[in-house]
């Protein structure tokens, strides 16, 4: 408790987030926990434009596959692969992709 008798939120979350983290860890299912947060991510780390023309996300060996429904946003993608892919490393931490797919 904090003097004024309150609780201090940020002290109750890092130890939950800190126990969860531990757990993921224990299981070994940390880096598949990543792969779903970027998979249900994916509008917010793109944006609504290429969101918007994206029918589906998947991972398989470490690989992002997006399908698009546009073909210049497809291009464009393409394009700027590495800095999609330098983006996910740096939220999600390195080695959860390898590579960037767009079909």
């Amino acid at each position: 408790m904090s003097k004024d008798g309150y609780f201090s939120r940020k002290k109750e979350v890092a130890p939950l987030e800190s126990a969860f983290n531990d757990l993921l860890k224990a299981y070994r299912l940390e880096g598949k926990f990543r792969e779903k947060s970027l998979v249900h991510d994916w509008p917010d780390l793109v944006g609504k434009t290429i969101a918007d023309r994206t029918t589906s996300v998947f991972i398989k060996d470490k690989k992002l596959f997006v399908k698009l429904s546009s073909g210049p946003i497809k291009k464009e993608l393409l394009m700027n692969k590495s800095k999609v892919l330098t983006l996910i490393a740096e939220k999600y931490g390195a080695g959860v992709i390898d590579d960037l797919v767009c079909i």
